[in-house]
């Protein structure tokens, strides 16, 4: 059963805009460079899959960010091995600690190709997969 609103004004029936109308409430990118994050942003927009696409260039951020999203919300985190202060694996030691009882998805999405890396990665519960960069829409499909 669908509950309709009517604008009275127009005279209009429209389903209500419910919350995660999106697979994911929000996509957050993780990497210290910004102009990475502007073309991946740009290139998930465009995908129309989450209510908002957030870069972050510290991980801190990034993580404090999360705490603030309610944890029945889907969040899809992209995130860069190599950065300065806190990077990838720090990254998600952190999220290990803090967010037990989340079931957000991380994906990491690096420069690296070592394999080492990859198995490193893919070793932590929490990450769904390792894809190189670039992001493409192609491998962005491929994750969802």
């Amino acid at each position: 059963m669908h509950i309709f609103e009517k604008n009275s004004a127009l005279g209009i029936l429209r389903k209500p805009i419910t919350p995660l109308m999106y697979p994911y409430f929000a996509i957050i990118l993780v990497d210290d460079d910004p102009i990475n994050n502007l073309i991946n942003r740009r290139l998930i927009s465009k995908l129309n899959i989450a209510d908002s696409v957030e870069d972050y260039l510290q991980a801190e951020q990034a993580l404090q960010r999360i705490q603030e999203i309610d944890v029945s919300k889907p969040v899809l985190i992209l995130l860069d091995i190599n950065m300065p202060v806190t990077n990838g694996w720090d990254f998600l030691n952190l999220y290990q600690e803090n967010f037990k009882e989340r079931q957000d998805k991380i994906v990491m999405l690096s420069s690296s190709i070592d394999y080492k890396d990859r198995n490193k990665a893919l070793s932590y519960n929490e990450v769904q997969a390792f894809l190189e960069k670039p992001l493409t829409p192609e491998k962005m499909k491929s994750i969802l």
